[in-house]
């Protein structure tokens, strides 16, 4: 098993279902997980969490020139979403032109096709987001 794929398969809560943390203490929520609270420190309790999905854009990018293997995308546009939560995520828009993307838009997470590997490989799947009506 390569090591792409076996980082894969441990982040597959976190990518399929957004599968964060928060601190029973002071109620930060966070995504990806932690495993220590930075406010609160040792007196903290992570425990998992479970995101809505939903949230707002607050920054974005319309990627033109793509990194090797993502070629067949461009154009996309690569957003901040602030989640309804209060985490922030980097992820891709889908299902929509880039020109409809403003900031403050509301999004909602899809699961889709990130990346397969090779011709014939495994095709590994996430969470983006896109526009909600």
């Amino acid at each position: 098993m390569t090591k792409g794929l076996a980082t894969h398969w441990r982040l597959m809560p976190q990518r399929y279902n957004l599968i964060g943390t928060h601190c029973k203490n002071c109620k930060s929520k966070f995504f990806p997980q932690r495993k220590i609270c930075p406010k609160c420190r040792r007196t903290g309790s992570i425990e998992e969490f479970k995101f809505s999905g939903k949230g707002e854009i607050y920054s974005y990018t319309t990627v033109c020139a793509p990194p090797q293997g993502f070629e067949y995308q461009a154009p996309y546009v690569l957003a901040i979403v602030k989640m309804k939560e209060g985490p922030f995520i980097t992820a891709q828009i889908v299902d929509c032109k880039p020109e409809e993307i403003e900031i403050g838009k509301k999004v909602e997470t899809v699961f889709r096709k990130v990346i397969a590997d090779g011709s014939s490989g495994i095709i590994r799947y996430g969470y983006k987001f896109k526009l909600r009506d």
